[in-house]
């Protein structure tokens, strides 16, 4: 983890989409750095065996609820001196099943959470994605980087989602003086990942324990920049923390090929399995990598795992005995 972890200014936060994959360790590190949080989660694509372990621990709370509701705000009590708005489907399986979903939690959801955050005076934090970068056209992509997305393609969904959020936190901060920020991610990974959500990690991971075939689309050469999980809720929580309104990348500064990252994965399973190519995905990114001057010169961040050493984490997490019904991910 990042050494430069932000002293906790907060006495009680908010996480929406709290059951899922990121949204779970961001509740686990407010509680131990004993914030009280209010975790929201209405299960389209988290899972309620992500929080169990917190059940119980002093000032937490598991709320059943839908964001987007008409009546979301008031039925989150608060008051909240933080609120950390990451409900949504963020795997390709979920957000092209989920399509409407996806779009309304970036849309309605996002307005919901920020009037609540303007109810109770709090900071308000969306995550954002590298998807609104689309497939980009600059390499790396920097924070003014206005992306190459496609409006209607199969991703667009998401893309869109994300891309409107930012436009209306960017409209409160203007037109309302918000206190609202906006942190974009890349390729985050690590435990409580869901097996089958469809991204590299998990699948390739999930498909070496198994001995099966791990599925490379296209031809590989198709670059990603891995961020462990650890790194990227010290680099949320230091945007949270900074009161930045501005765009802040988060994300991993080793840059691998999906091909590379399949023969690694063999590697570190110890797995007999082959590498099989499947069609690519439509309008799947070519290249990704973030450039993280801005976190690194405003916040002090940088991630500290190296993206083997996360791997080896992640096999383990995987390789553990686990329920059937495994339904662990958000963002």
């Amino acid at each position: 983890m990042t050494d430069a972890m932000p002293c906790m200014p907060w006495r009680r936060a908010l996480v929406t989409g709290g059951a899922g994959f990121l949204g779970s360790h961001l509740c686990e590190h407010l509680l131990n750095a004993e914030v009280e949080v209010d975790c929201v989660d209405n299960l389209l694509s988290g899972s309620r065996e992500n929080v169990a372990h917190l059940d119980g621990l002093p000032g937490f709370r598991y709320l059943e609820q839908d964001v987007c509701a008409p009546d979301a705000p008031a039925r989150l009590p608060g008051p909240y001196d933080l609120v950390l708005h990451f409900a949504c489907p963020a795997s390709p399986a979920d957000y092209l099943r989920f399509p409407l979903q996806t779009l309304d939690a970036g849309s309605l959801g996002t307005r919901n959470m920020l009037a609540v955050a303007e109810r109770d005076s709090a900071r308000f934090l969306l995550a954002s994605t590298s998807e609104v970068y689309g497939d980009p056209l600059v390499h790396p992509q920097r924070e003014d980087y206005w992306g190459n997305v496609n409006p209607v393609g199969p991703r667009s969904v998401y893309d869109e989602s994300k891309r409107f959020a930012e436009a209306l936190v960017t409209a409160h901060v203007g037109a309302r003086a918000a206190d609202a920020g906006i942190v974009r991610l890349f390729n985050t990974y690590g435990p409580r990942m869901r097996a089958l959500d469809g991204r590299a990690v998990p699948t390739f991971v999930c498909q070496a324990l198994a001995g099966e075939p791990l599925t490379v689309a296209g031809d590989g050469q198709q670059t990603r920049s891995l961020c462990y999980v650890d790194d990227t809720v010290a680099g949320v929580l230091l945007v949270a923390a900074s009161r930045s309104v501005r765009p802040v990348n988060i994300g991993g500064s080793d840059e691998v090929t999906v091909h590379e990252l399949a023969r690694h994965i063999v590697g570190l399973t110890g797995s007999t399995s082959r590498i099989e190519f499947v069609e690519r995905p439509t309008d799947d990114p070519q290249r990704r990598r973030p450039d993280t001057t801005l976190a690194r010169e405003l916040l002090g961040w940088a991630p500290h795992v190296p993206w083997e050493e996360g791997i080896k984490q992640t096999i383990a997490h995987f390789a553990a005995p686990r329920p059937a019904h495994d339904r662990a991910s958000h963002l």
